[in-house]
């Protein structure tokens, strides 16, 4: 069922203030990654991600209009959501940045699917590229996970703009 409620009444909306209240709000630290038909990997930090069902497995993550990415991550049938641990803050940097190859430097393996798996991350999941729902500025994706792993360890968030590490497990 998708439901459709009338917009919200039209008011002046203060954006900068709601993205500092956002930032209240501490989320784990992913980064979302590809390969492209011709061997191109791509990756990029994110945290805007959740979990959605347990049956089947579903999970969800957001990603700009405006991203020059879009299009890649629409049409590719898999990704792989990367949960970075304590120590990788120079990592979501990196995948944040707008360097050309975020992957230089940072040690991955390729999943079942030909997927970059990041080294070191505290879990991982293979999804495949489920459904897509365009909403305000985002499109949000929703993944069916098809495999994971798990290695448990002190996890890397990001709260009021700083990245935190969290105490250890």
């Amino acid at each position: 069922m998708h439901t459709r409620f009338p917009r919200a009444e039209s008011r002046e909306f203060d954006a900068a203030h709601f993205r500092q209240a956002l930032s209240q709000f501490a989320t784990g630290v992913t980064v979302i990654t590809t390969r492209l038909a011709d061997g191109t990997l791509l990756g990029l930090t994110a945290s805007s991600f959740n979990s959605v069902s347990l049956a089947p497995p579903l999970v969800l993550w957001s990603l700009g209009t405006q991203a020059n990415s879009l299009p890649v991550f629409s049409g590719n049938s898999h990704y792989v959501i990367n949960i970075l641990g304590a120590d990788q803050a120079h990592v979501a940097q990196q995948f944040a940045s707008k360097k050309e190859n975020r992957f230089e430097g940072i040690p991955y393996s390729l999943s079942r699917t030909g997927q970059p798996v990041l080294d070191g991350v505290s879990a991982w999941f293979e999804c495949h590229n489920r459904s897509q729902y365009p909403e305000g500025d985002h499109v949000i994706f929703v993944g069916e996970v098809e495999h994971c792993e798990v290695n448990p360890q002190a996890a890397l968030v990001f709260h009021n703009g700083s990245f935190i590490r969290t105490g250890e497990i």
